[in-house]
């Protein structure tokens, strides 16, 4: 069903700006997602946030540039893309590694990445390790970087290993929940409040299974599981340090901002948030909720549009300014030694043309030679010797 060309396996071609379906093949499996734009339009990589799929972005990239490339993915454990390996923990290393995977089966050397929520966490991170990968970044109610203080580490890495041993040792005797799909619907809106019914039905288009009876959510348990692999602030601001690529964070009014109102996470939000405005990262505030760029999407959609615009724009002139530049200096490594080669030839014609065409300056030539080897033309007599206006 799949036609496989350099790791990539498209069902159809991508024309104009129509949807097309693509699949990337990985060691345990497929990451699979979807295609809008033109082969050749401007890269630009979509992530999804948590227990979400890459349906998150249906309603906003029909309202960005037409002539961009959009490739929008499900993370491994999400929507149709493979579940990892029995024993493996989600962490977010290794959704950057999956990153890595995809667009390297791409073959984008440089692309822009805008990510949602957990999205934006992976996009953080993974500009932080490829920064020479990353043009820019636009974050979605997300702050790049998901921070927990040192001394609090533990709490979340032991619970999530005992989570594991817990879900491995009972697989077997549970046995999934089947759901007709209206009690889907109600389900994903009970555990995220913040989806209009539109967006969860957009959503469940990736995120059911059909099965005998009913439906099974697509994602994978373990998601749900403690993330075991945590950065503390000084670790989170640090990689920070290393983006290159021009960040642009939307916060929703009624998203992670009021959502994070503790003292401790005020903190360290605020630290991140200054982090990107001291390298000319701009945060704007939009009015909305978590899913803001699904719900009411025309609230983010222009101000996206510009950022990544006059981003482009920006690295366009200065690459022209680079470009006149180095052409100016090796304009001039070349044009002075050619100059002063090209000016002592022209001198050294001349005096060879007087020389041998003018007969009185070979005789002048001549006597002076005599005169000089036979005649002095300065004889020093009584004269003492006082080097006190002697030249040096």
């Amino acid at each position: 069903m799949f036609q496989t060309l350099k790791g990539v396996r498209q069902l159809m071609t991508t024309v104009s700006n129509v949807k097309s379906e693509f699949s990337v093949l990985v060691p345990w499996g497929e990451i699979k997602g979807k295609v809008w734009g033109p082969d050749h339009g401007r890269p630009i990589l979509c992530l999804h946030g948590w227990a979400d799929n890459c349906g998150t972005f249906n309603t906003l990239i029909p309202l960005l540039p037409k002539e961009w490339k959009f490739v929008a993915v499900d993370m491994a454990g999400h929507g149709l893309s493979s579940h990892r390996p029995p024993g493996v923990f989600y962490t977010f290393p290794a959704y950057v590694a999956d990153v890595r995977r995809v667009v390297d089966a791409l073959q984008w050397k440089r692309f822009s990445i805008i990510g949602h929520s957990m999205g934006g966490n992976i996009a953080g991170m993974f500009s932080a390790l490829y920064p020479e990968m990353v043009e820019s970044v636009v974050l979605l109610d997300s702050y790049g970087f998901l921070p927990t203080k040192s001394k609090d580490l533990y709490k979340s890495m032991r619970p999530g290993f005992e989570d594991m041993l817990q879900f491995e040792k009972k697989k077997d005797e549970k046995s999934e929940k089947v759901y007709t799909y209206e009690n889907a619907v109600i389900r994903l809106m009970a555990a995220n409040p913040s989806l209009s019914e539109q967006s969860a039905r957009i959503l469940l288009e990736r995120g059911l299974t059909e099965v005998e009876g009913g439906f099974l959510f697509s994602r994978d348990y373990r998601l749900n599981l403690s993330n075991v692999a945590r950065l503390s602030v000084g670790q989170s601001l640090a990689l920070q340090s290393r983006i290159q690529a021009k960040v642009l964070v939307v916060l929703a009014e009624e998203g992670f901002e009021k959502m994070f109102s503790k003292p401790e996470q005020k903190e360290y939000t605020s630290a991140l948030l200054q982090g990107y405005k001291e390298r000319q990262g701009r945060v704007v505030d939009v009015p909305g909720d978590h899913h803001v760029h699904l719900n009411t999407p025309e609230n983010v959609a222009q101000i996206v549009t510009d950022f990544l615009r006059e981003d482009a724009s920006f690295k366009s002139v200065n690459a022209v300014m680079d470009t006149n530049s180095a052409m100016s200096w090796m304009f001039l490594d070349w044009f002075v030694p050619v100059y002063l080669l090209l000016s002592v030839l022209v001198l050294a014609g001349f005096g060879a043309c007087l020389y041998f065409l003018e007969p009185g300056l070979q005789e002048a030539h001549k006597w002076s030679g005599r005169t000089v080897k036979h005649h002095p033309l300065v004889v020093s007599v009584n004269c003492k010797y006082d080097d006190s206006d002697a030249l040096i």
